[in-house]
């Protein structure tokens, strides 16, 4: 594991490229981050089924929680009163925040959107809320996050590209109110987020409007929302390119194993995604071998691990026929192991990227991970 710096400061390192792919560290005052990063899943200030320092065991230096869930749930305001979110969920790592603007568009009921921001009802008692860029950024300062990401509008699609350029120039305008709600917060990093859809002119709009607002980190939104892995690589292909080299360019909300190797080979360094915990406790499993369902009936009788190479406790400790079992059964153990197992997978592949990259060697390491996958699961006894 790296160890903790002593940085006081937010800052990027890149240290080696093998195509567009790329190695590098960001450093922070609670400790390096390592890119390309994985970023495990906390909505609600914990990643279900995992205590603190397992995630950290897998190799996690960083994650993610949720403005929109916390604003809620037990408050931002609450959470500051108990020390920040950091001392509240026993992570005491780097921690990224959403802007909450997602969870609005896709959870919320009976929200209206307005220049100012959106005023909606909470998903679990109806009650009134607003949030703006203000308001946003005001929460993620409650929560103490050590990466803040500025409030857009990620339009529901399919839309018109008028519709998509209108939605994306009102998240520049909110994107400058963010910048200036932020203020200055040394050791505290602020993203701008790059919107347009799957058009190539309003990508490049966006990303020259942040470039001249001027932001820490550039992430690129509205991918990963059902337009397929084509049309989001034909984005990535050239919208990474359009952001600041000496940045961390950030892809919210992906995603498979497939996609974030995709993803790093187009020149991404840090993404996000729900699936290797929500997988893990609807009994999907990740391998390098391809993706399996612990509740078929196949691996009831198999006292082989789930992965023989893999050293995470899951597969360590335990058999098919056993997690095949307590999948059955509805034990908690299940979510847990499969968890463990998920999480450290998408770990295992994040090192072996960065190893592949620090030797140049990214293609050949590609070709492999493919290759691997494509054979398929282990026959069955």
């Amino acid at each position: 594991m790296t160890e903790r710096t002593t940085s006081q400061k937010f800052q990027f390192s890149l240290l080696n490229t093998s195509g567009k792919a790329r190695r590098g560290v960001i450093s922070t005052p609670r400790g390096d981050i390592r890119t390309p990063a994985f970023m495990p899943v906390g909505t609600a200030a914990t990643v279900k089924a995992m205590l603190p320092e397992n995630v950290r065991a897998t190799g996690a230096d960083i994650l993610l929680g949720n403005t929109y869930h916390l604003m809620l749930r037990p408050t931002a305001e609450r959470i500051d009163r108990l020390g920040g979110l950091h001392k509240f969920m026993n992570w005491d790592r780097p921690i990224l925040t959403d802007s909450g603007g997602f969870q609005v568009m896709s959870l919320a009921g009976l929200r209206k959107l307005t220049e100012k921001g959106v005023t909606f009802k909470s998903h679990i008692d109806g009650s009134k809320h607003e949030l703006t860029p203000e308001r946003s950024m005001e929460i993620q300062r409650l929560l103490g996050s050590d990466i803040v990401m500025c409030f857009d509008e990620c339009p529901a699609l399919p839309a018109t590209d008028a519709e998509v350029a209108k939605s994306m120039q009102m998240s520049m305008r909110w994107a400058q109110r963010s910048k200036d709600a932020f203020g200055d917060r040394p050791g505290h990093a602020l993203f701008g987020i790059q919107q347009g859809g799957v058009t190539q002119d309003l990508r490049a709009e966006s990303a020259e409007a942040l470039r001249e607002i001027g932001f820490d980190g550039y992430a690129m939104g509205g991918l990963a929302v059902g337009e397929g892995q084509e049309a989001m690589f034909g984005v990535l292909d050239y919208a990474p390119d359009m952001l600041p080299a000496d940045k961390p360019r950030y892809l919210m909300g992906v995603g498979k194993p497939d996609d974030i190797v995709g993803a790093v080979k187009r020149g991404v360094d840090m993404m996000d995604c729900v699936l290797p915990s929500r997988s893990g406790r609807t009994g999907q499993v990740f391998t390098r071998r391809g993706v399996l369902n612990i509740k078929n009936a196949r691996h009831q009788d198999d006292p082989r691990p789930i992965d023989e190479n893999c050293t995470c406790p899951a597969c360590s400790h335990y058999s098919r026929a056993y997690l095949h079992h307590v999948f059955r059964a509805q034990e908690m153990i299940s979510g847990m192991l499969l968890t463990w197992h998920n999480l450290h997978y998408f770990q295992e592949i994040m090192q072996g990227m960065r190893d592949a990259i620090e030797i140049d060697a990214f293609g050949a390491w590609e070709a492999e991970f493919h290759a691997t996958r494509a054979m398929g699961d282990i026959d069955p006894i």
